[in-house]
């Protein structure tokens, strides 16, 4: 009797869930909303929708109907704590391990292997495992207090340039001028305001990086300090979370995750910083985090197949 695995990327934006075989071969992907929230509001309804609406329509690409898989294993942005108990009314699973979304990014990102990755999507943290399993974080605390060298972080930054520019104690910059465009807000000061509501919710407002990247190729100073300082932080969480995993004489993959890292000056940057470092081994991710999760699901029984047949996870 065939055996089939779950992998599945729960997120801010969307949830993710793919299905492979004993091979490794996937067989079956589907995708859905947001589930990252449960205990607020209809949150948990919304949770139960996005997982069960994405494996569904995996299992649907895969041929497969009442599914009982051999193993699964499900990462969440903002842990698993208020959810895995859920997951037993919609997925029927022999073994499950239920973790966070950095542990499936890192897994994704390194096929499964040791090492380092720094996730900087609308927030940013570093998450590495060394070859023993032991596991370290540096950052992810929050748009409030870190998330540096996030997408938040770099419109927020981008904003702070464009109301010292209009108040008359900054330097001249695009984005002011890009800013006011991309929101159609009528000055710096409505645009403020305007982010403060709930019509700009934080993955919107940390779309605006984009305008970051945007004015710095186009010759911005501003922007392009921004783009730099936050690489500078992102390298400072890697090296952080290599430190406390590997000796200094260890070779370590680093690799990243992320919408930031579109912007090749900031990973340019980026990459310049982590190879200056000795033994650390750069490299752009092998997969994306439900890869990641699938791999983990295979691991849970002690298989290590080689993925194939993965679709695109953008």
């Amino acid at each position: 009797m065939s055996r089939f695995f779950l992998g599945v990327d729960g997120g801010q934006s969307s949830t993710t869930a793919l299905i492979g075989d004993a091979s490794g071969r996937v067989v079956g992907h589907g995708r859905s909303g947001p589930c990252n929230h449960v205990k607020t509001g209809d949150g948990r309804e919304k949770f139960i929708t996005a997982i069960a609406g994405c494996v569904n329509e995996a299992c649907r690409s895969a041929g497969l109907t009442d599914t009982r898989f051999a193993a699964s294993c499900f990462g969440f942005s903002g842990g698993p704590a208020d959810k895995e108990s859920l997951l037993d009314e919609i997925v029927s699973t022999d073994k499950k391990l239920v973790t966070h979304d950095a542990f499936i990014a890192l897994a994704g990102a390194t096929s499964g292997e040791p090492g380092v990755v720094v996730i900087a999507g609308t927030g940013s943290m570093a998450f590495g495992r060394n070859g023993e399993g032991r596991t370290a974080r540096a950052g992810g605390w929050g748009y409030i207090y870190g998330d540096e060298g996030g997408g938040f972080d770099l419109t927020r930054q981008a904003v702070r340039a464009a109301l010292r520019y209009e108040e008359g104690w900054g330097a001249s910059t695009l984005l002011h001028r890009r800013l006011l465009e991309g929101t159609g807000a009528k000055d710096a000061n409505d645009l403020l305001h305007r982010f403060y509501t709930t019509d700009f919710p934080r993955p919107a407002i940390a779309a605006f990086s984009k305008l970051v990247d945007e004015a710095a190729q186009d010759g911005d100073a501003i922007a392009r300090d921004i783009l730099l300082r936050a690489a500078q932080e992102l390298a400072g969480f890697t090296s952080m979370v290599r430190g406390q995993l590997f000796s200094p004489g260890q070779t370590a993959r680093i690799s990243y995750i992320g919408g930031v890292f579109r912007s090749e000056l900031l990973l340019e940057r980026y990459r310049m910083l982590m190879e200056l470092e000795d033994n650390n081994r750069f490299a752009a991710p092998d997969f994306g985090p439900a890869a990641g999760a699938l791999i983990e699901a295979y691991r849970t029984v002690g298989l290590y197949p080689a993925l194939s047949n993965l679709p695109s996870e953008k």
